[in-house]
């Protein structure tokens, strides 16, 4: 089958995590708005198009199907792409790891978004480091020592019984947050050995590779989630 990826051109964003599960899967797909525009979205959400009306991207047409929602899309695609265990517990718990990491990126987005989307940073700035220094302090290390652990208790390579598209993800949310957060990230690191070695392992793998060294590989910039602002991560 031929998927197509329908996202928001010039940024990663939520999309990403399903690009990267394609490209490490070696599946065939169109990233549609980087060839047609992003015009290309609109039919969907106006709901003029066949098929279940999505909210927002990032969606996937697979056949007659139109999947939304970054998590859904992953489960639908996990077993095809051979990218999570075949029973059903491991897939519930595949899905369940993903919608963490879902919560995470909307707390993520937040420190530079506290107030509204459709507000510039600039009208918000103040509120931005307020809201950065307790997600530096409480937020980061809740989760990443969620994960952590998760790898911890696992085979310390892996959060499942092997590769599976939660590695690629939690290999998204650490390369976005050492973009973000470079100081922070830095005095995490000892605490995160698992999380760090998973990081470099998935970089390292070869499709993935090829893809994070292509031009389809959108750098991270200031406007996607993961966004570098200096005064939203002390450097002490």
């Amino acid at each position: 089958m031929r998927y197509e990826l329908y996202y928001w051109t010039g940024i990663q964003g939520r999309g990403e995590f399903v690009r990267l599960a394609l490209e490490d899967a070696g599946a065939d797909y169109v990233d549609v708005a980087r060839e047609a525009g992003d015009q290309a979205i609109m039919p969907f959400l106006q709901g003029s198009e066949p098929g279940a009306r999505p909210f927002a991207p990032p969606f996937l047409k697979a056949g007659r199907a139109v999947i939304a929602q970054t998590a859904a899309i992953l489960f639908y695609l996990g077993p095809r792409l051979n990218l999570v265990p075949k029973s059903e517990t491991a897939r519930l718990y595949a899905h369940q790891l993903q919608l963490t990491l879902s919560d995470f990126v909307v707390e993520i987005h937040d420190t530079h978004h506290p107030i509204a989307s459709r507000l510039y940073y600039e009208d918000q700035r103040r509120a931005a480091k307020e809201r950065a220094t307790d997600f530096r302090q409480y937020r980061i290390p809740k989760y990443l020592g969620y994960f952590e652990d998760i790898l911890e208790h696992s085979n310390g390579k892996h959060p499942l019984t092997r590769h599976s598209y939660i590695d690629l993800s939690l290999f998204q949310v650490m390369s976005g947050l050492n973009y973000a957060f470079p100081n922070t990230m830095r005095r995490l690191r000892r605490k995160l050995p698992h999380l760090n070695a998973l990081t470099e392992r998935v970089a390292s793998r070869p499709r993935l590779a090829a893809y994070l060294a292509s031009p389809r590989r959108i750098p991270f910039n200031e406007e996607g989630i993961f966004r570098h602002y200096p005064e939203l991560d002390a450097a002490r």
